[in-house]
Parts: structure tokens; sequence; C-alpha cells
């Protein structure tokens, strides 16, 4: 074992390295677990007990060197590829692959883009809400079904605190915080305690319109829910549907004229051509007193839509679940979307 550690000494002394290749056979002869100085300390074990710790000690010694000549060598080669790698900079870079804006994204931006020029501005607010916010402020009494365990994520309920509904709490919000007249349009993400299914999911996004002022009536929400569907959809034939909802009174339900000019369209409109888009209204007078908002001297209209919805008709997508898998074919599909 002597003469073993004294050769292989000389040979760590006169191993010639010159490149990364070199350096690496050097670390498998040497260095690795099944490398020459290993089988060194595995002998030890037959040497005499009274030779082992001199012995030891040369082996550990050997291995320190070897260690030593790895390592200054390892950052010597790792120094020259880095100079190497950004000597040129005439080189041109590597290309990278643009993304694109999600379907719900694109369609969000559209329909803010249509409101906004008709003087709408953007509200946003929390999505983890109150009660009074979400439910009492809306005037929902406590027996009503929005308020089960069924349909609400409930974070605490004493006091109620809960993943907004939708997106009418930031109405509230609003009106709450600022005075008549108000012209503004809240979208955001919603959700609901519900199963998961082609048709449904438990979390989606909403838009929700609000004007308030003086003598603002049905007829003033009938012409901007026309302008907004024309604009969107290239649609100008709609038709509004008596409806309930516990914050608006008259209450409606707004249909566009889809068409059945294909068989897709007498699907998605089970034969009658006509489409439901969205829920609408003149604002409770309960609701504007909540806020501070005198209902005597003001009026206003709410409006509220779907994302997920409205982008499944514009792009024709049967699975609202195809929106949330990330699947990059999918996505791909959008990228020259505006």
């Amino acid at each position: 074992m002597v003469n073993d550690i004294k050769k292989y000494l000389e040979e760590l002394q006169s191993f010639e390295i010159k490149d990364e290749k070199q350096l690496d056979q050097f670390r498998l002869k040497y260095l690795s677990k099944k490398g020459l100085i290993q089988k060194l300390f595995l002998e030890l074990k037959n040497v005499p007990n009274d030779k082992k710790r001199n012995l030891g000690q040369e082996i550990n010694n050997l291995k320190i060197l070897a260690n030593e000549i790895y390592d200054s060598l390892k950052d010597k080669f790792s120094s020259k590829s880095v100079t190497h790698k950004y000597e040129d900079f005439s080189k041109p870079s590597q290309i990278l692959k643009l993304g694109s804006r999600h379907p719900i994204s694109i369609v969000k931006n559209k329909i803010i883009d249509i409101f906004q020029k008709i003087g709408f501005d953007i509200s946003e607010g929390p999505e983890i809400e109150d009660d009074w916010h979400n439910f009492t402020a809306l005037n929902l009494p406590e027996h009503h079904p929005a308020r089960d365990m069924q349909d609400t994520f409930y974070i605490n309920k004493d006091p109620d605190w809960l993943l907004r509904t939708h997106t009418s709490s930031v109405q509230i919000r609003h009106m709450e915080n600022n005075k008549p007249p108000i012209r503004t349009i809240s979208p955001g993400r919603v959700y609901r305690n519900e199963d998961i299914s082609a048709r449904s999911h438990c979390f989606f996004h909403q838009i929700e319109g609000l004007y308030i002022d003086k003598n603002v009536s049905f007829v003033d929400l009938k012409q901007t829910l026309l302008y907004f569907t024309k604009q969107l959809f290239g649609k100008n034939k709609i038709r509004l549907r008596p409806s309930y909802f516990p914050f608006t009174e008259p209450s409606a339900e707004l249909d566009i004229y889809w068409g059945l000019d294909s068989e897709t369209d007498y699907r998605i409109t089970k034969g009658t051509g006509w489409l439901e888009i969205l829920g609408c209204g003149m604002v409770d007078p309960s609701v504007l007193s909540n806020c501070g908002i005198d209902p005597k001297d003001y009026s206003g209209y709410a409006f509220g839509l779907g994302l997920e919805r409205i982008t499944m008709l514009l792009y024709q997508i049967d699975d609202i679940r195809t929106l949330y898998e990330n699947d990059v074919r999918f996505l791909n599909q959008f990228s020259k979307s505006i």
C-alpha cells in the first residue's frame, strides 16, 4: 500500500489537465466513489492496527492534494467558459417565445373599452368581503338562499366574512365613498360554492355596471345595453324580459337575437334564436338609502354579466374548464387577439 500511495502521489503531480474533459477524467480516476483513493481507504481495514494511523494520514493527505488540484483547475476552466460565453456581444440573443393574453382578459378589456367610451370609470374592491357589503346593503335578507352555506364560501361566521359572491359589493363601497353622479363598472373575480362542470365553476369573473344620477330611467338602461350589444356582438336586436333581483326594481334579463344561421346557433339558443346575456334593473331605493344616497333625489340602473359566459359565446368554447387548464396549445390560438 505504501508503494501505491507514492505512485499515486507522483501521478497527481504529473497528471496533464488541459481542458474540462481531462479534468473530469482526473476526478473519476482519483476522487469518485470508485476512484483509486477510495480504494485505498477500503484496503486500510486489512492493514495491521499499529500501521493504520500513519497510512490513514498519508491517504488523507493524498486526497487533500487531489481535491486542491481539482478545485483550482475547476475554477480556472469555469472562468474561461464564462469569458468565452460573453465575449462576442454581436451574436443574436436567444429568441424567446411570446405569450398571449388569456381570452377572458381579451374580452374583459374589450368590454371595459366599450363602457369607458361613454363615460364609465373602473372601480375595484376586496375579494374577501363582510356581510354588509356583500348581502345586507344589497337588500338581501337573512333568509335569502344566496346566504346559504351551499352557495357561499364563508371564512368566519362571527362576524360574517366571506369570499364575495358578486362584484355588486364593489358598487356598494363606491356609492358609500362617492356622491352622484356615479357612472362605474366593476370587473373582478367572484366565488360560489358550486360543483365544477362544463358550464359552471367555483370561481369566475364578472363585470357589473352602475349609473346613479337625477332622473335616470329604464329608457337610459335600455339604450346603454343596446349600445353595448352592438359594440361587442354586432347585434342590434334585444329584448328585456321581467325578472327578479333583490337589489333592483324593476328587474330584467337581457336577451340578444343571436340568429339561427347554423347548427351551433340552434344548439346554444335552444332553437329560439334568442340568447340570455345579462341581468339588469333599476337600483332599488332601499339600496340607495343604505349607501347614504337619497332615493327622492336620485335614481339609477345596474347590470351584471359573467365574463366566462361571454367569452365562451364569442369564441365558441364548449367547456368552461378549458379556460383554466393553462393548455399552451389552447392559449396560443389567441396570440393575435387584441
